[in-house]
């Protein structure tokens, strides 16, 4: 594990994931790696649940980590290798409300819409108990109280997270910070930009189908 994700979804994690892939920091540890690895599950709750976990089960083929359910526990992982950088993407705290609320929690409490494949066995359990109630006391839609938390996460990495080890990033900066703070050059192209809200929706569609997502 050489790049530890921080942030909180829905502040540009798959589109770090796919610029660190490009960058040669792949694979990725995203939410969407559930969806191919439905055995993750029980790990995951495990971990919610406070029991110990290696964390070799799960990052054993991957060199990053970016979103949930990893980044609840950036701090354990962080001590199981603790050569790895961290990088904890945030954006507009409003911004940031607004699209968790009209993407993975109308997910997850629509029970016509699920979150998740209908044929992984506790993944709605395992969502509620690392974000909604693991993170969020079961408040999310106290608007006031998951803001609260939310920036209260930011500042408890940057007081944990060594300050030679840590970037801060919003993905609107683009290559430059990321690529410096890596330690790598600056590629051609575009910065990746995936996943807004209607992405989102038509991504889960995709994924409970069995096919790949569109990139937005």
């Amino acid at each position: 594990m050489k790049v530890i994700g921080a942030g909180f979804g829905r502040t540009g994690t798959l589109s770090l994931k796919a610029a660190l892939e490009e960058l040669g920091f792949g694979p990725c540890y995203h939410m969407v790696e559930v969806f191919a690895n439905p055995h993750h599950v029980e790990f995951w709750q495990a971990a919610a649940e406070g029991k110990t976990v290696d964390w070799a089960d799960v990052f054993s083929d991957y060199n990053a980590t970016v979103d949930w359910p990893a980044c609840r526990f950036y701090e354990q992982i962080m001590h199981a290798y603790p050569d790895a950088r961290v990088l904890l993407s945030l954006r507009d705290p409003e911004k940031w409300y607004e699209s968790v609320a009209n993407t993975i929690y109308r997910r997850s409490t629509a029970t016509d819409e699920p979150v998740g494949p209908a044929n992984i066995p506790g993944f709605g359990r395992m969502v509620t108990s690392v974000v909604w109630q693991g993170t969020f006391d079961g408040q999310f839609e106290n608007k006031e109280h998951a803001l609260a938390v939310f920036d209260r996460h930011i500042q408890e990495v940057k007081q944990r997270v060594p300050a030679d080890k840590l970037l801060v990033f919003d993905v609107k900066q683009g290559w430059e910070p990321l690529c410096r703070f890596l330690g790598v050059d600056v590629p051609e192209g575009s910065f990746p930009h995936l996943n807004d809200t209607a992405a989102f929706h038509q991504m889960i569609l995709e994924r409970t189908q069995g096919a790949a997502p569109r990139e937005e």
